[in-house]
């Protein structure tokens, strides 16, 4: 195929109407009128019946289906024993992994009072998308745009006691970095008291990054670790406890990277590693980032002499 017609069948395939998202003409925008998005019900994903049908498609058919593919570690679960519902997980998101790894993570107590935010101009854009995630992971739309409407169901499930697994980005990591935390997830912690509990992930970019729908082959390592929780001080405003929270999550990776005691002393010495990467152009970012994570070292059976 000449590189012509290569470019040619792309051109198609970016302009292409693969769902019922609108195409505007660019020349077009500026006097387009943005529709009123399309509240999709999700009150009957959490209903008992729904309930017990999640438990069973996460026990049975995800966990032991990520388990299998990828080599997840899974740290800091003892952090939750001393917490009282309802609370707000807090997690980077690079892979479509990362929902299921999380959720699959959490005990069973745990992950059925957990409601899962999602874009609503992604997951909710059409009815089978928004029906199946709804049911297997419990989500409810978002809106990524921000406003008023875009926390509302947000707080009602916080008000009848959900616990919300949020991802502050706004959208998978393009090189597998962090990027810049939206505040809405800080705001709805003030505003209902609530403990954020910062949830590092790493690995999953290399695992199953943008453009993939499988796991890469091999198991490759995957970490799942829980933070202490971060709180809101008296009189805190949101963006402080959207940095404390950012800040929380950069030891996260740097106890996963080193150990506890390390990623303290540089915590103190302000010297954790940021999470956005090395300086260079986005071709080294994504280098860096899909480079496999060491395995963890199983404990041998028998004791070496």
């Amino acid at each position: 195929m000449s590189p012509s017609l290569i470019d040619e069948v792309r051109e198609v395939a970016r302009g292409w109407r693969w769902t019922r998202r609108p195409l505007v003409p660019r020349s077009a925008e500026p006097w387009f009128e943005t529709p009123e998005p399309q509240a999709f019900p999700t009150d009957w994903a959490r209903s008992p019946a729904a309930k017990a049908t999640r438990h069973a498609i996460l026990r049975y058919a995800f966990r032991p289906l990520v388990w299998t593919e990828t080599d997840p570690t899974v740290e800091g679960l003892d952090r939750l024993e001393s917490l009282t519902a309802p609370v707000m997980f807090v997690a980077n998101h690079s892979s479509h992994l990362d929902t299921p790894l999380i959720l699959c993570s959490l005990p069973k107590e745990w992950r059925e009072r957990t409601a899962v935010a999602a874009a609503a101009d992604y997951f909710f854009d059409v009815w089978w998308r928004a029906a199946t995630t709804a049911l297997v992971f419990n989500t409810f739309p978002i809106e990524r745009t921000g406003g008023s409407k875009a926390t509302t169901t947000a707080k009602r499930l916080v008000d009848e006691g959900w616990n919300l697994l949020v991802f502050p980005e706004g959208t998978r990591s393009k090189d597998g970095w962090v990027g810049r935390f939206r505040h809405g997830a800080a705001r709805l912690c003030i505003d209902h008291d609530m403990a954020a509990v910062p949830v590092g992930l790493r690995g999953t970019f290399a695992a199953m990054p943008r453009g993939r729908s499988w796991p890469v082959k091999g198991r490759p390592p995957v970490s799942v670790r829980f933070g202490p929780p971060v709180r809101a001080e008296q009189g805190e405003d949101y963006r402080s406890l959207s940095r404390r929270i950012h800040a929380s999550l950069g030891r996260l990776w740097d106890e996963d990277q080193t150990s506890w005691w390390e990623s303290l002393r540089r915590q103190a010495d302000d010297a954790t590693p940021v999470m956005t990467g090395p300086v260079g152009p986005r071709w080294r970012k994504v280098w860096e980032s899909t480079r496999p994570l060491p395995r963890p070292r199983r404990p041998r059976a028998w004791p070496s002499r």
